[in-house]
Order: structure tokens, then C-alpha cells, then sequence
């Protein structure tokens, strides 16, 4: 351990000996060039003359207890990294805190088998559908040095859903049952219009609920405002060359493809990302639906599983009504964003919707301790929970469809 190290792990040590192990993180604004903004991030602080940023584009997203770089054209080298609040003006991101401190952070055992938090949650907010793309599975980001990205999504309640509040997900089963993948290689090749979109299903976004979508499904993201809790990674290719008349670049096609291999396969090599017995399926829905299934319950509390049916993350709704407090008791390292009221979480001053009082990491050590969440203000006190790989083993899952017909 460098010099350097050392000194930064003390400034861990020191933050979370005086937070009691909570660390305080300053948000993490990330820009997009496209789509366009959808102009809602109000709900977590962004002023409407802060999402013009030049060559950059606009700020559409938001990350939480973020240690992922955002992997964009244009951009500060730490954006999408989140900072731990530090004593006087020392900055540290908590990619680099995790890395000097991670068995301070995560605990010794966590730490001994995770490279890291091994989570990110954002909010985001579109003024478009975002194109028709994939997350490759891990044997093509592996080529790269990236990650996969296996993601989930909920639609916050109370706001504007935008103008088309449906996702397409997959493909039809009858491209799978006849294995006719080749139907979407002239779209990649021609590269010149929406029409990709044909051979996809659109489900409708309904607020309080959601989906979960493993690696290599094909998808575009409707308009509503999304809280998205996904794997560690940043990684994408887009299948659809034109959304609402604007052209995406071709280049976003190969982008997480080795240029070795864009010469040698040209665009078949998308059809190989695919898996197509899961974007085919023809129980999707009731394979990646989710909707909130109840984790606690007290004297004016109600908490709700909201991400789960997968081991790779997990996340949960706390509504607290005005006066009520829980002591709360979970397994391991996990973030909170403060989404709605005031507060306080494990003695610290929370407030929905002010930057730098709503999202606080509970270390390993705090988290298996009861701490107390209190509601000191006038209206219901709304927290999201969000948890990194194997930390829940028991959250739920969803069963196999055919199973629950008895067939």
C-alpha cells in the first residue's frame, strides 16, 4: 500500500468512526448526448438550468453510491463516479475509498470474495423511447475488460410518464421457435430507420412496478421516469439506427465490439449477442414482471421488495409515515437514496430531493446493527434500498410460468 493509500484509508477510517459507519456521498450527474432529456430531474435536485451542457448534452441521468465511470464520447474523466463526503475539502470517490477500505466498507468476508460493491443505481429521464439495444452477455464484454449488465427498473409513482410509457422487450417467440434470427440482420446493415422495432413486443410501464431484464435481450426503455439498479458496467449496443427522426451513428452499432472482429463479421456478430430463447420467450412477461412484494410491516411502516429475482442485486421501498420510525436490521453493505421527506438514518439528517442529504452508504459493520430510521416530517418518508451481488439470497424469485399452470 502506497503512501497515497494509506493516508486515504485513514480518511475512510475517520469518515465512518464520526458517521457512526455511514458515509455521506455528493451526487454523481451523468450527461447524455442522446436521447434528449425528458426535463423531470427536478425530483432529485436538478434545476432546470443545470441540464444544458454544451458538447456533452444534457444531463438525463443521476447516479447513486456510484463507483462506475460512465463511458461516454465526451465527458469529465469521473463522471458517474460518486465522491464520499470528507472532513474540510478533501475529495475521494468511492471507487477509490472501496479500494483502500474495502474490507472497512464492505466487510472483511464480502470483501474477501467481491471485487466490490459490484452494483450501480441511477434515476434517468428521457424525452424519447431510448433505442432498440442490448448489453452483451460476458463472453463479449470479457473481450473488452468491461463488465456485463444485467439491469431492473421501477417506475416511481406521482410522476409524468412521458409520451410513450411502453418498453419493447425481446423479439416475437415465433423468431425463436424458427430460428429466423437473420429477420433483423438487413436493419443493422441498412442502418437507415425505426423498423427494427417490427419484430419486438411493447409492454405498457405502470407506476409502483417494473421489470427485470438479464444480459442479451434486445430492449427499448419507454418515457417514464426509471430508477435502475444494474450490475457494475456501462456497456451497450444500439440496433435501431433512427428514433422520433433523429440518426443514431453507426459506430454505436460495434461499439462494445473488438475492431478485429467488426472487420471479420460485420454486423452478424450483433445476431451472436443475442440470447434468443430468453428475448423469445413466450412467457416473458411473466418471467421479468415485478411488482412490489412485502418485506416488512409495522405501525406506520410498509417496506416492499422492488428489485430482486436475481442474485446479482437487490433493492427494497421504505414508506414511513409522519412521527413513526423502524430500527432496521440487514445483511451486508448497502445504499439508500431518500426519495420523498425528512428524516433520520442512523443519526444522520436525510432530506428527498436535496442533493447531498439524500443518499448515504450504510457500511457492512452499521448495516448488521439495528439502526434507526426516523420520519420527522410532515409527509411519508420514502427510501429506496439498494444492494449489491449475494447480499439477499432470500429476496424472492420469480417462478417458472408453466410450473404455476401445473403443466
Amino acid at each position: 500500500m502506497t503512501a497515497t493509500d494509506r493516508r486515504e484509508r485513514e480518511s475512510v477510517e475517520q469518515a465512518l468512526e464520526k458517521g457512526g459507519g455511514v458515509l455521506r456521498l455528493d451526487p454523481a450527474w451523468v450527461a447524455r448526448d442522446f436521447p434528449p432529456p425528458g426535463y423531470r430531474l427536478a425530483v432529485v435536485g436538478l434545476k432546470d438550468d443545470q441540464y444544458d451542457v454544451g458538447e456533452r448534452g444534457h444531463i438525463c441521468e443521476r447516479w447513486f453510491a456510484s463507483t462506475t465511470k460512465a463511458d461516454n464520447r465526451v465527458g469529465p474523466p469521473d463522471e458517474g463516479l460518486s465522491y464520499v463526503r470528507l472532513e474540510g475539502e478533501a475529495r475521494l470517490t468511492l471507487k477509490d475509498a472501496v479500494a483502500v477500505a474495502g474490507d472497512l466498507i464492505l466487510g472483511p468476508e464480502y470483501a474477501a470474495t467481491h471485487a466490490g460493491l459490484g452494483r450501480l443505481f441511477k434515476i434517468y429521464d428521457f424525452g424519447t423511447r431510448i433505442p432498440y439495444h442490448l448489453h452483451p452477455p460476458m463472453r463479449f464484454t470479457a473481450l473488452l475488460g468491461r463488465n456485463p449488465k444485467e439491469e431492473a427498473y421501477y417506475f416511481p409513482q406521482e410522476l409524468d410518464m412521458g409520451r410513450h410509457p411502453e418498453t419493447f422487450f425481446g423479439v416475437h417467440p415465433s423468431i425463436t421457435e424458427l430460428k429466423q434470427y437473420d429477420v433483423l440482420l438487413p436493419y443493422l446493415v441498412d442502418w437507415n430507420s425505426d423498423l427494427i422495432l417490427m419484430h419486438s413486443r411493447a409492454y405498457l410501464l405502470v407506476a409502483g412496478e417494473g421489470f427485470h431484464l438479464p444480459t442479451a435481450i434486445p430492449h427499448a426503455p419507454g418515457t417514464a421516469v426509471t430508477l435502475e439498479l444494474q450490475e457494475d458496467s456501462d456497456v451497450g449496443v444500439m440496433l435501431q439506427a433512427r428514433v422520433e427522426g433523429l440518426a443514431i451513428p453507426k459506430d454505436a452499432l460495434f461499439k462494445e465490439v473488438r475492431p478485429e472482429d467488426r472487420v471479420r463479421y460485420g454486423e452478424r456478430i450483433i445476431l451472436d449477442m443475442i440470447d434468443w430463447e430468453l428475448s423469445g420467450d413466450p412467457y416473458f412477461y411473466e418471467h421479468r414482471h415485478l411488482s412490489p412484494v412485502p418485506a416488512a410491516e409495522a405501525e406506520g411502516v410498509h417496506e416492499d421488495w422492488i428489485f430482486y429475482n436475481t442474485t446479482k442485486f437487490s433493492g427494497k421501498r421504505l414508506v414511513i409515515k409522519p412521527g413513526c420510525s423502524i430500527a432496521c436490521t440487514e445483511k451486508g453493505v448497502y445504499s439508500v437514496l431518500i426519495w420523498k421527506g425528512k428524516g433520520r438514518y442512523a443519526g444522520h439528517e436525510v432530506e428527498g430531493g436535496n442533493p447531498g442529504m439524500d443518499e448515504l452508504l450504510i457500511g457492512h459493520e452499521c448495516s448488521m446493527a439495528p439502526h434507526l430510521v426516523e420520519n420527522t416530517g410532515p409527509a411519508d418518508l420514502e427510501v429506496i434500498k439498494f444492494f449489491g451481488p449475494d447480499i439477499n439470497s432470500g429476496a424472492p424469485m420469480l417462478p417458472v410460468y408453466p410450473a404455476r399452470l401445473g403443466l
